[in-house]
């Protein structure tokens, strides 16, 4: 009985150490800073976005995952989000955070996705998953709004329908961006996001 306490014990201080790693980054924290190179081999780097007062949408994405084929091949779901703000002080970066030789990771399918898909922003390679892990990026689609002053307004799921197919009768970053558009604050900062799980290297 104490070896079982013992153990229950132990793995209970592990899991609470483990906690805030995995949880990556918060509403209301900033967000951490990165430089990468999308498809077309153009770097972007957030800092200068902001600096440029913009506001910074990021999408996790894997072009082979349903959840993704839902809101960019059965819907449009992504590029019309984004397109009633682009140009409006908006960015929208998608960002593959898959392995070498995982699900819909590479050069070469994540630069057919964006033709395929008929995307209006680039997609973004971390194939080391170094970003995806700074923001605790979980599932594809995994979205994040960041403020022109480098703050995450909103962490979660695009939509209110985790299922495949249908579409959710509340797009959460569509109405985080019009608060924010607007001068206010975000109401409902996080939600639980839904999708593939990201596909890290081992």
């Amino acid at each position: 009985m104490r070896r079982v306490t013992t153990v229950f014990l132990t793995l209970t201080v592990i899991l609470m150490m483990a906690g805030p790693a995995a949880a990556g980054v918060l509403p209301g924290e900033k967000a951490p800073d990165f430089t990468l190179t999308d498809t077309d081999g153009q770097e972007h780097h957030l800092q200068a976005y902001l600096d440029e007062g913009n506001i910074v949408v990021l999408e996790w994405f894997n072009p082979d995952c349903p959840f993704i084929r839902k809101h960019h091949e059965n819907h449009k779901s992504m590029n019309e989000t984004y397109a009633p703000v682009q140009g409006k002080g908006v960015i929208w970066l998608a960002i593959n955070s898959g392995a070498k030789g995982k699900q819909g990771a590479g050069l070469e399918r994540n630069a057919k996705a964006v033709k395929e898909f008929e995307m209006v922003f680039p997609v973004l390679l971390d194939e080391n998953g170094a970003v995806g892990k700074q923001y605790g990026a979980k599932t594809t689609p995994h979205m994040f709004v960041i403020t022109a002053d480098g703050v995450v307004a909103y962490n979660g799921a695009i939509d209110d329908d985790r299922s495949a197919a249908k579409l959710g009768e509340t797009n959460h970053v569509a109405v985080a961006l019009g608060e924010l558009l607007a001068g206010g604050k975000v109401q409902t900062p996080e939600t639980q996001p839904y999708g593939c799980s990201v596909k890290y290297a081992k």
